[in-house]
């Protein structure tokens, strides 16, 4: 449980995990997707991430072109777990009494492979 949680724990990386198993993006649009995390923090997280090897960061030309990152192969294999903690929380929800309107064609299981 320690080595998962130090790979994936914390408030952000299971989020950003998520959004790159919808696509490949731009630091600005992880940003945009994960607010309200500061540039500082998803900086530290992507290069956790990236030292994990479960992100790939991808130079799109020569400094100071933007760079895209990415879920490795390896990435990949945590999305069961991020599957499983997002049907939680939607259910966590709902038991709680919360409004949320589940939205199936987000779910990581088409990525799930």
């Amino acid at each position: 449980m320690a080595a998962a949680f130090t790979a994936i724990g914390g408030k952000w990386k299971l989020t950003l995990i998520y959004w790159l198993a919808h696509g490949e993006s731009h630091f600005a649009g992880l940003r945009r997707r994960a607010a309200p995390i500061t540039p500082k923090v998803l900086a530290e997280q992507l290069r956790e991430l990236e030292a994990d090897g479960l992100v790939e960061r991808v130079a799109t030309g020569p400094v100071p072109a933007p760079v895209i990152y990415r879920l490795t192969p390896y990435g990949a294999t945590v999305l069961p777990v991020v599957e499983g903690v997002r049907v939680w929380g939607e259910a966590h929800l709902r038991r709680t009494e919360s409004t949320v309107a589940p939205d199936t064609a987000m779910s990581c299981a088409d990525m799930i492979g």
